[in-house]
């Protein structure tokens, strides 16, 4: 790593003072808010839809969230090394909870996309500023013991979101979804700025902030993560639009590298990507988020068409997926402690990989317990793949990088499954196409079953489809452990705490 002893004497140094107890609470529910709000929207669209209107652009109420999210990881990050975890945090919180009360405020749909976009400015700051504390409030022995807490908070989030936005939707109104964010924020908020006390550290005199990289990162990420969420749903892959938002976002990519080696404290430092360790990490984390789609986006279109589950017992077939990863994630610390974080990380994506692999043998059309046997399964195998790595990459640096060592790896996992949306819907698409001459994608093939109008050959074809995924999954484990294999040192260069 090259580190030196200075570099170790900063890793050693205490993060925070005051009371810990307190500050892991307010990160628990900063993480809280991020995670409820990728889920609790869904369930209360029709409620949306029927009152501002916009239906033909109401996928950019998750679309234009999650561009605002990812594309600014890397920018907290840096933000974070430069001027500590506490102000980031603030002015992220309170981003999130401006575009939260401007959300309820919205008098139509533009308005309120753009007012999702304001609150993923600030998502972008809690997801990777909660992630970098979490690593600097304990010493490597008891990391595992937040980060399954964390873990534990976004499990629950998911599994919680889509009823409590049904529930907010249904019996109060759909602006509640975002004015209950106010409270919990404002508490979290409270915490911090009480109990969160960072030590004086060295810091440059006249701390330069790379603002043309962070333009630049910004405006490559949105094109092509634009063009990635929008392809083959807004418009064909081969069209004039799509070609012309890849062109432009390769052509950013070329403006990015060349701001970003001219900056003296670049958004994107090259070492992130010259350390064996984090780049090997970002790219089996890029896999994580590819993979993952799979079971999040098609497994509840599988479990009500091919197993004709009502949508709450399909909800369920997915949701056993959050109870066993964070219960594998906070025992991982047991694994790695013998034979490392690489071979744990292996052992893990390497069983993930199995499992994805056997989806496409279940028998047609099966019963509701092999597929959720398998997600239970797939949840214990990827708690052992992520946080070894997470917990190995944050390590392995001081704390002056920390904060862009974990942004880089969140974005590498946010930006992987952008991608997986795209080519796995693709994937989907073509096998329906293929097996029904052309009848269809898998939305309005899902939306004739639901009227109960579509023969058995459909479902045998949504069948086909998502085993396809499900075999792309698998083909992106695969590619994780050969990673892991090949690119990642036996021993991570881990700092002395």
């Amino acid at each position: 790593m090259g580190s030196t002893g200075s570099a170790e004497r900063e890793a050693a140094r205490p993060a925070v003072a005051g009371r810990r107890g307190a500050v892991v609470a307010a990160l628990m529910l900063s993480m809280a808010l991020a995670a409820l709000d990728a889920t609790i929207v869904s369930t209360a669209v029709p409620q949306i839809v029927g009152d501002l209107g916009g239906f033909s652009v109401f996928s950019w109420l998750f679309s234009g969230y999650l561009l605002a999210v990812t594309v600014t990881l890397p920018l907290y990050g840096k933000l974070s090394d430069t001027f500590g975890r506490k102000p980031v945090l603030i002015a992220g919180s309170v981003l999130f909870l401006l575009g939260s009360l401007l959300c309820a405020l919205a008098w139509n749909m533009g308005a309120l996309i753009a007012f999702r976009i304001v609150q993923g400015l600030g998502g972008g700051a809690l997801q990777g500023t909660v992630q970098t504390l979490a690593a600097d409030l304990y010493p490597l022995k008891d990391r595992p013991k937040i980060q399954s807490k964390l873990s534990t908070v976004w499990a629950v989030s998911a599994v919680a979101g889509p009823g409590l936005g049904g529930v907010l939707a249904a019996y109060a109104d759909w602006r509640w979804i975002f004015l209950i964010n106010l409270p919990i924020g404002a508490l979290a908020l409270w915490l911090i700025v009480r109990h969160l006390h960072e030590p004086e550290r060295e810091t440059a005199p006249h701390a330069r902030v790379d603002w043309a990289g962070a333009l630049t990162v910004f405006a490559c990420g949105g094109v092509l993560l634009t063009a990635l969420v929008q392809g083959g749903v807004a418009w064909p892959w081969l069209s004039a639009p799509s070609l012309a938002l890849f062109g432009a976002g390769l052509a950013l990519v070329a403006v990015v590298v060349l701001v970003e080696r001219r900056a003296a404290e670049p958004i994107i430092p090259g070492w992130v990507w010259r350390r064996r360790t984090i780049a090997a990490v970002n790219l089996a984390l890029g896999a994580l988020g590819l993979l993952m789609v799979a079971p999040s986006v098609f497994l509840p279109t599988y479990a009500q068409s091919v197993l004709g589950l009502a949508p709450v017992a399909a909800g369920f077939v997915l949701s056993v997926w959050t109870l066993s990863w964070p219960v594998s994630a906070a025992l991982s610390q047991h694994v790695y402690r013998r034979i490392g974080f690489r071979n744990t990380a292996m052992l893990g994506i390497g069983t993930a990989s199995l499992i994805l692999f056997a989806f496409p043998f279940l028998p047609y059309p099966g019963q509701a317990w092999q597929p959720t046997l398998l997600m239970l399964l797939l949840g214990a195998a990827l708690g052992l793949f992520q946080l070894p790595l997470i917990v190995g990459v944050q390590s392995t640096v001081g704390w002056a990088e920390r904060g862009t060592a974990t942004a880089s790896v969140l974005f590498c996992r946010q930006t992987g499954q952008t991608i997986g949306a795209a080519v796995f819907g693709a994937v989907a698409n073509g096998v329906l196409a293929a097996r029904l001459g052309g009848a269809g994608d898998l939305d309005s093939v899902t939306r004739a079953l639901d009227s109960g109008s579509a023969p058995e050959a459909t479902r045998r074809a949504i069948a086909e489809a998502v085993h396809a995924v499900y075999l792309g999954a698998a083909c992106a484990a695969a590619l994780a452990f050969l990673v892991l294999l090949f690119l990642a040192p036996r021993k991570f260069p881990v700092l002395k705490d």
